[in-house]
């Protein structure tokens, strides 16, 4: 069984990646992101300590979040793996997470997958994003642009550029991210487990470069 980790910093292409990734190599794909809604949503006993933390506009400490992504592996059904898109974020969740795979199975093969982009290409990438007000599909001004401008293809709604979006929060984003999963990196990089991608390539193509780094 493996442990695939995706990192990259935003607009990097984790989202792409991840679900052709996991549906190509069979591996159950674990967002933070998603594991964060589900409890809050279901008002888990997790759910509602992360809810006091968010709701006084904290961080969310790292144990708590280590026990939900625990909590998560204990439900996987693929014998083939996983895929863990936004975990770790920190060398701390990092250091954590390798207690929690041994405990999940010791003969785990895990890899961390580093999509590396310029940061001038990710500012691109980023600031040209525009999403639809209805739905949140999402465009590109320059890779994916709507056939009718300022229009959603699929419902004709308004596509504007969220705040998140924008130069200024884009580039302290990056920074922030830098900061942060850095150490991520070099942790893995230690411990000869990390393959670094060129992420300044098209879809298929990191696609194919990650999919040849698991198959070493």
């Amino acid at each position: 069984m493996r442990c695939v980790i995706l990192l990259g910093p935003p607009g990097a292409g984790k989202g792409t990646q991840a679900e052709m990734l996991s549906e190509e190599e069979c591996l159950e794909h674990i967002s933070s992101g998603a594991i964060f809604r589900e409890n809050l949503k279901n008002q888990t006993e997790l759910g509602k300590l992360a809810a006091t933390y968010i709701n006084n506009g904290e961080l969310v400490p790292d144990d708590v979040t280590i026990a939900m992504v625990r909590d998560r592996l204990s439900a996987i059904t693929s014998e083939s793996g996983f895929l863990l898109d936004g975990f770790p974020r920190t060398r701390t969740q990092a250091e954590a997470l390798k207690d929690v795979l041994q405990e999940f199975d010791e003969n785990l093969r895990v890899v961390a997958i580093y999509i590396k982009v310029p940061s001038q290409e990710l500012i691109s990438r980023l600031t040209g994003r525009l999403t639809c007000r209805a739905e949140g599909h999402i465009f590109h001004t320059k890779y994916n642009p709507p056939k009718i401008e300022g229009r959603c293809d699929h419902d004709g709604s308004e596509l504007y550029q969220r705040d998140d979006d924008k130069p200024e929060t884009v580039k302290k984003r990056i920074q922030v991210y830098l900061e942060q999963t850095i150490p991520v990196i070099d942790y893995y990089q230690n411990q000869a487990l990390l393959v670094e991608v060129d992420g300044n390539q098209s879809v298929e193509e990191v696609s194919a470069a990650i999919r040849s780094a698991l198959k070493v």
